[in-house]
């Protein structure tokens, strides 16, 4: 079976500095017609978005599709709530893991999957600030390291 390719649309860095991902899924994700166009073109952020669970649906919200130039009346809010598709079995095993203490769903990436849009989902517990120090600490270890590297390999 051929892999389908990939293309990246959008990335939530900042989800990755302030939680510790967990466990991430694949979602589908309900768009509206010149959504679609304006996602092809990257006009998409998720760095403010956030996801909830309402009467058995999976909402993301705070989503920015920027609306489509050539579009016309049919162009949506590009902030309106969307609607994520899951398996009912993953809605409720989302749901149950929020219920515990400190867990909380973000939109990690949107991309293509082959002509479908697809929303990878963490479920991510909140880092203390303690973690975020240790965190950069690290990256500005391996920078160094690379940095070295480089001087004694060019030298």
């Amino acid at each position: 079976m051929a892999k389908t390719p990939t293309k990246l649309v959008a990335n939530n860095k900042k989800a990755y500095h302030d939680y510790f991902i967990e466990e991430s899924f694949e979602a589908g994700i309900s768009l509206h017609g010149t959504e679609v166009k304006s996602l092809r073109m990257g006009k998409c952020s998720i760095k403010e978005s956030f996801i909830r669970i309402e009467n058995q649906e999976v909402i993301v919200y705070g989503m920015h599709i920027s609306p489509y130039e050539k579009g016309n009346i049919f162009n949506k809010d590009p902030l309106r709530p969307k609607k994520l598709l899951l398996h009912k079995y993953e809605i409720h095993k989302l749901s149950g893991k929020i219920a515990e203490k400190g867990l909380t769903i973000v939109p990690l990436r949107v991309y293509f999957k082959g002509s479908l849009v697809k929303v990878e989902i963490g479920l991510a517990r909140g880092k203390k600030l303690y973690d975020k120090r240790q965190d950069i600490a690290k990256k500005d270890q391996k920078r160094e390291a690379q940095r070295e590297f480089k001087i004694r390999n060019l030298g």
